[in-house]
């Protein structure tokens, strides 16, 4: 048995969870998210908890088990806590704003670039140096994330790029002037 997959996903107060056939569809307090999950997962609303269950034990089914668990269980969270992912931007020059929804980001090129949110994300930037992507939905919101550092990674020798504010970035010595 999964030990993540048999574990129910309790239900907190004000949150709604609608089953129809393999689509669920989970309201909070903080908004609406709606996913269809693998035909042959059985999934059941009892007593305030979502309970899930495989037919047999494949491989398949078992990897499918815990997967679809964590999900439903993201999706609870999402609608009542939501998600965020700090980025933070270091190098000369290296800024973010907000202009409206839309981020501007100043990251060294002849020009800035802009990202506008998509539905369901906004940004805030604290200070020149911090961006914090905040939504409901954590694919979207690790996906936003990862696309706005993908435009400057961190660069090994004077670290200067976009990071999360979790990650450490390996420092390698300057290249030594040879003959």
């Amino acid at each position: 048995m999964s030990r993540i997959g048999k574990l129910p996903v309790p239900i907190p107060e004000g949150v709604k969870c609608d089953l129809q056939g393999k689509t669920l569809t989970v309201t909070g307090p903080k908004g609406t998210l709606q996913r269809t999950f693998h035909p042959e997962v059985i999934i059941n609303i009892e007593d305030k908890q979502i309970i899930v269950q495989r037919p047999s034990d494949k491989r398949e089914h078992k990897a499918l088990h815990g997967l679809t668990r964590v999900l439903i269980n993201n999706m609870v969270i999402g609608v009542t806590r939501g998600y965020q992912k700090t980025l933070l931007i270091e190098g000369v020059g290296y800024r973010a704003s907000l202009q409206g929804k839309n981020l501007n980001l100043t990251l060294g090129f002849s020009h800035p670039v802009s990202v506008e949110p998509p539905p369901g994300i906004t940004f805030a930037v604290d200070n020149p140096q911090t961006i914090k992507v905040i939504g409901i939905d954590k694919e979207m919101v690790g996906q936003i994330s990862a696309n706005i550092r993908a435009l400057r990674e961190p660069e090994p020798y004077k670290g200067k790029g976009i990071r999360y504010d979790y990650e450490r970035i390996r420092r390698k010595e300057s290249k030594a002037g040879g003959k």
